[in-house]
């Protein structure tokens, strides 16, 4: 009966004890180290001190402006002669009858044409001094013109960390792209190395 308790409590005491003395798997925090299959060995040393490093980021920023532009008055002249249609119509008729009476059969034709084209260029020409100039203002209305303008705005961001760290009663120095924290994992063969 002894003898039974005794081996069941080693059963017992090897079953706790069985997982504490298990090689932890490579992404576990484990205190200690590990030998890899390179001959290296991987461990966690403890970090004394990690300061950001801040750098600057230049950023394009586009927005659109608007500006009101003024509506203006503008003045416009222009000839003006009432006479001028009245007088040109009748040389025309008058050159036309003219010209009727010249010739005869289709030379009767054509000296009508040429008679009222000539009798209209005379009777323009003969009205033009009756005519005067005639000013109008008139108004051109304002416009919204818009752009994109693009500035750009700088800003002070962490671009990194300078990280001290010990290992086995040793500081080593190591740069970081992140913040690691209170332990930082370090390869272990001829130098002490961090893990990516």
């Amino acid at each position: 009966m002894k003898t039974t308790s005794i081996v069941l409590a080693a059963a017992m005491l090897c079953t706790v004890a069985a997982p504490a003395l298990a090689d932890p798997p490579d992404w576990a925090p484990a205190h200690g180290w590990r030998r890899h299959d390179d001959g290296a060995r991987y461990a966690w040393a403890r970090v004394v001190d990690a300061q950001p490093i801040y750098g600057t980021d230049r950023q394009p920023v586009s927005r659109q402006v608007c500006y009101e532009q003024p509506g203006y008055e503008v003045e416009r002249t222009r000839y003006v002669n009432p006479n001028q249609g009245p007088a040109t119509l009748l040389g025309a008729i008058i050159g036309g009858a003219l010209g009727n009476t010249v010739g005869h059969g289709d030379g009767r034709a054509a000296a009508t044409i040429a008679g009222a084209v000539i009798g209209g260029a005379v009777g323009n020409n003969a009205s033009r001094g009756d005519g005067y100039y005639q000013s109008q203002r008139g108004y051109v209305p304002g416009y919204q013109d818009c752009r994109v303008q693009t500035q750009w705005r700088e800003r002070d961001r962490v671009i990194g960390y300078d990280v001290t760290y010990r290992y086995d009663g040793r500081t080593y120095r190591t740069r970081t792209p992140y913040a690691p924290g209170e332990r930082l994992r370090v390869r272990v063969d001829q130098y002490v190395t961090p893990v990516n």
